[in-house]
């Protein structure tokens, strides 16, 4: 029975559509599952801080200390193959950092603005929602800007 030869970034007869949507469905999964896990971590920090600090400082170490290890664990496992090192990864996920602080902030304020007797759970709810909006933009532009691919060139 003949064996399908299966196509590898090095061979230039693999079908170079089929091996990227492999790589963007790998590292969609990947994404994925960091993204739930940094959100949980970041919910649960934000919940045991907000008990004695303010929504906005509650956010702000929250989110700060789970996108660091969103972006290394997004660095060494979804975009491995990308040529992004550290400073570049860390630069670029800081300006998204910025992003994603003024909308969750914005988002909890608004909340507890609207809801004034809102229980801190019913605030990492909000955080939690918003914070999934906020990944969606987040692995668009990480993907497309911060860890590129760079253009192959053919031989």
């Amino acid at each position: 029975m003949a064996r399908l030869k299966e196509s590898s970034p090095a061979e230039p007869d693999g079908a170079p559509g089929v091996r990227r949507a492999g790589v963007w469905s790998r590292e969609v999964g990947w994404f994925v599952a960091i993204g739930v896990a940094s959100t949980a971590g970041q919910a649960l920090l934000y919940w045991v801080l907000r008990q004695w600090w303010p929504p906005v400082a509650a956010n702000l170490v929250s989110l700060l200390v789970l996108t660091v290890l969103n972006t290394e664990a997004n660095r060494r496992l979804t975009f491995r193959h990308a040529a992004a090192g550290p400073v570049r990864a860390h630069l670029g996920a800081g300006g998204l950092f910025l992003l994603g602080y003024t909308a969750t902030s914005g988002a909890v304020l608004w909340f507890t603005h609207a809801e004034p007797g809102a229980s801190p759970a019913a605030e990492t709810a909000v955080l939690t929602a918003t914070s999934v909006a906020v990944t969606v933009v987040r692995f668009v532009v990480l993907r497309l800007a911060v860890f590129r691919t760079p253009a192959r060139t053919e031989r």
